[in-house]
């Protein structure tokens, strides 16, 4: 789930992903990250975390799948 989390869909990589870049604050990036590391979002599966910005977007895209 980290793997896929940091997956995160960079400005420079549009053009090879045809997924629109994001921009994630630092502060957000650690919050998800501990998030995950504590279990919190042991619920969701690990599609959810692919190519997304903030661990929010994991959660809602998780509803989704």
């Amino acid at each position: 789930k980290i793997q896929r989390f940091l997956s995160q869909p960079f400005f420079v990589a549009e053009v090879f992903t045809g997924s629109p870049g994001k921009y994630v604050s630092l502060k957000d990036t650690i919050r998800g990250f501990k998030g995950i590391m504590e279990g919190e979002y042991d619920h969701l599966p690990e599609q959810a975390f692919y190519m997304v910005g903030s661990i929010d977007e994991a959660v809602e895209k998780a509803k989704k799948l």
